[in-house]
């Protein structure tokens, strides 16, 4: 079936199990599914249920999507991403971003574990995301462009909403939280990084790694949305004499740690920005399918 056509089946089974359309859609990244507790009178689908919705298999990742409110506003979150290294292709990650930008979300907050390659980063720490380094091996734009998802070659000059950047750095500072503002390298996995690999994206400018979230935020920046993105670092992976052994389960419980701090930031930041926020441009026509 064609991308717009197994859209608007997964549009209109969705638009039965809420009343009001979200306004902000949010993914919740690994280790970070109790963010999906600041869900306020909750409903969740399990992906298997939606149709053409693909189930992710890597850990800490639930697979529903949940509906509901937080500080008042109508959300959308993914409890549980799709990545490259599952084996899906580029338009199945994001897949699940394309659904919720059509079903009214105007906002993308997205979250992800992920190694520093900046000295002055320390696991614990949250990055802002103010910029990336796509090093995917595929692109969720290629092939033939659905001219009415967005333009054919969008420009990427401000991919991450610098309002929102700006409200996050100042909910950071009253809260007393650490948390630096920083250029996300993504790589397609599963496997991580060598030595020499941490040493390259040090040198090409990137501050923190992991294996996610470029491809959703360009399919969101391709269909008119507004990027949020926060890395919680997992591991310190820079300087090279710094690095250890890390596994997944590390990586967790580390990052279940830190939770509470970006709960806190993403509720601050949707309940005093977004309803402020102007509407985004695009492809409100499309929506109910």
């Amino acid at each position: 079936m064609q991308l717009m056509g197994s859209l608007v089946e997964a549009v209109d089974f969705l638009k039965q199990h809420f009343s009001s359309p979200p306004s902000v859609a949010i993914i919740l990244g690994t280790g970070l599914s109790e963010l999906a507790d600041e869900i306020e009178n909750p409903t969740s689908i399990d992906y298997e249920d939606i149709p053409h919705f693909p189930n992710p298999t890597a850990p800490g990742h639930r697979g529903q999507l949940i509906f509901g409110t937080i500080e008042g506003v109508q959300v959308v979150a993914m409890a549980g991403r799709l990545h490259y290294y599952e084996g899906y292709s580029m338009q199945e990650v994001v897949f699940p971003v394309r659904v919720m930008r059509l079903l009214g979300a105007e906002v993308l907050i997205a979250s992800n574990a992920a190694g520093s390659t900046n000295p002055d980063y320390e696991a614990g720490d949250l990055v802002f995301i103010k910029d990336h380094i796509n090093l995917q091996p595929a692109n969720p734009l290629r092939g033939p462009n659905e001219d009415e998802l967005g333009p054919r070659f969008p420009d990427m000059l401000h991919t991450y909403d610098p309002t929102l950047l700006d409200a996050a750095r100042q909910i950071a500072e009253e809260k007393g939280i650490r948390a630096h503002t920083g250029v996300y390298a993504s790589l397609p996995g599963p496997n991580l990084e060598t030595p020499a690999e941490y040493e390259f994206l040090h040198r090409i400018g990137g501050d923190v790694v992991g294996m996610s979230t470029v491809p959703e935020v360009i399919a969101a920046h391709h269909m008119g949305m507004r990027s949020f993105v926060v890395s919680v670092v997992s591991n310190k992976s820079y300087p090279i004499g710094c690095i250890r052994e890390t596994t997944v389960e590390s990586v967790i419980a580390t990052v279940k740690e830190v939770s509470p701090r970006v709960q806190m930031l993403v509720r601050e930041l949707v309940g005093r920005l977004i309803p402020s926020l102007p509407k985004a441009f695009g492809i409100g026509r499309l929506r109910g399918g």
